[in-house]
């Protein structure tokens, strides 16, 4: 009868706790809405150019060496690669707290009780028993293994192990997504250099155009064809166009150090062959399908990764509002005296306990984190969409500008080639006195303008080439 009454009692505790505990505050909950448009405006090809290693993309071997060095060196992107064996760790954390906990435990003490007290009257009749001396401490010995374990009923310790998991994939995916802009900035700033490299000889040879037309005017002011203005006039050109060789040789230190900071060396000059420039042509660019991207972009995959990660988390803290099971069990042997404490069964102690607990009143704390934890989720479901949707717009954006500089570039070559043309046309009209030097002066001007107008529409299809193999999701793959 008593049994049955106490088997009754503790079902009615059992029920009231998980009956009181489950009472979890509602949430709205929100998924991912992903509604990928079935191509680009401006492709229609359903091959993809991520498919393609960089080093296939990349024909320049000097650009190749640059890119392995960096994956080798750039300090930012080791740093990521600690934060992966964090993550890791993290994971083995979250992984010891799902099994046992196990531990020795070695003890010793002396204790000597008050006279007038129950164990100090228990102690006096013993020592007279023993005709020990009352004032003697008694010590105490203990050597044994104890063990905890939080029974995971409610999946709380393995949805939190999950989370963990989803997070350190979430960092390889982030590191991936890092390689990606990594080796577009580097390819960026060697077709940069290369463009430097250009406009700087192209420079090189204005100057010397411009010093021979300043030698034929200073002949011709002593002929008294022209004024000492005119001498003037095209000495100032002269100065103008050296005054910009020095600028451009900035840009192109700058640039160099830009490079080797990315590399993760030390100031260096640059290996390149600035001829190849000339004949770099951007070759066709092979999108593929929007719904590629959520497979090859890193930043998509680590977003979709996190919001795993987020639900995981909301689900663990819902957990906390159940009752959590507790065993504890402890063996060993314990006595006053060493010579006691090898004697078995006499000095052996053992320990089996469970506990069962549940927050009842104060839960305002749980509570404030599982709607912490929703809130998470929605924020990471916001990211997704968002980054999904950024992952779109940049192929978009840039598949149009690869259109847009092509017909661009077309139209400025045409423009050089005229104006290479009128620079001779001026320079004989201006012997024939059939035109005055001003004519010749700007017609040079605009003809260095343009020609500096067309390698940096050239550089600026080399970039877009660049970063529409970065926004498609490519040069991270190994």
């Amino acid at each position: 009868m008593n049994r049955s009454i106490i088997k009754i009692t503790f079902g009615v505790i059992f029920l009231s706790l998980v009956f009181t505990a489950c009472k979890t505050p509602s949430l709205v909950e929100r998924s991912a809405q992903v509604n990928l448009p079935d191509t680009y405006s401006a492709s229609e090809d359903t091959t993809n150019n991520t498919k393609v290693h960089w080093k296939d993309y990349f024909q320049d071997q000097y650009l190749i060496g640059l890119i392995d060095t960096a994956l080798s060196n750039n300090q930012e992107l080791n740093i990521v690669l600690q934060e992966i064996a964090i993550s890791a760790n993290e994971v083995q954390a979250k992984q010891g707290e799902i099994l046992p906990s196990v531990g020795l435990k070695a003890g010793g003490g002396l204790e000597k009780n008050a006279l007038h007290t129950p164990l100090g009257a228990n102690e006096e009749y013993f020592n007279e028993q023993e005709e020990r001396n009352l004032d003697s401490p008694v010590p105490d010995l203990m050597v044994g293994a104890v063990a905890n374990w939080e029974v995971d009923i409610w999946r709380k310790l393995r949805n939190s192990k999950k989370s963990a998991v989803k997070r350190y994939m979430s960092s390889i995916e982030g590191k991936n997504f890092l390689v990606t802009n990594l080796v577009a900035e580097i390819a960026n700033a060697y077709y940069e250099l290369l463009a430097l490299d250009n406009q700087l000889a192209i420079v090189k040879r204005n100057i010397e155009i411009q010093s021979n037309a300043l030698e034929i005017v200073k002949l011709q002011k002593q002929a008294a064809k022209v004024t000492e203005l005119a001498v003037r006039k095209f000495e100032a050109e002269v100065f103008h166009t050296r005054s910009l060789q020095y600028d451009i040789q900035q840009r192109i230190y700058e640039t160099e150090n830009e490079l080797n900071y990315l590399v993760g060396r030390y100031p260096q000059p640059i290996e390149r062959d600035a001829e190849t420039f000339n004949n770099l042509m951007p070759d066709t660019i092979q999108a593929g399908v929007p719904s590629q991207l959520l497979e090859n972009r890193p930043d998509v995959r680590e977003a979709a990764l996190n919001l795993e990660a987020a639900k995981l988390d909301v689900k663990v803290a819902k957990a906390r509002f159940y009752p959590s099971l507790d065993i504890s069990a402890a063996i060993g042997l314990q006595a006053f005296n060493p010579s006691f404490l090898v004697k078995t069964p006499e000095s052996m102690l053992y320990s089996l306990a469970g506990e069962l607990a549940a927050p009842l009143i104060n839960r305002k704390a749980i509570k404030a984190e599982y709607k912490s934890a929703n809130s998470r989720q929605i924020q990471a479901v916001i990211d997704y969409e968002r980054t999904v949707l950024n992952a779109y717009i940049e192929v978009a954006n840039q598949l149009s500008n690869i259109g847009n500089l092509q017909s661009s570039y077309d139209l400025k070559s045409k423009e050089v080639d005229a104006l290479t043309e009128s620079i001779t046309i001026a320079n004989t009209l201006f012997r024939s006195a059939r035109a005055d030097y001003m004519e010749v002066l700007l017609t040079q001007r605009d003809a260095l303008e343009s020609k500096f107008e067309l390698v940096e529409t050239k550089m600026q299809r080399m970039n877009a080439r660049v970063n529409v193999y970065r926004a498609l999701g490519g040069g991270w793959q190994n």
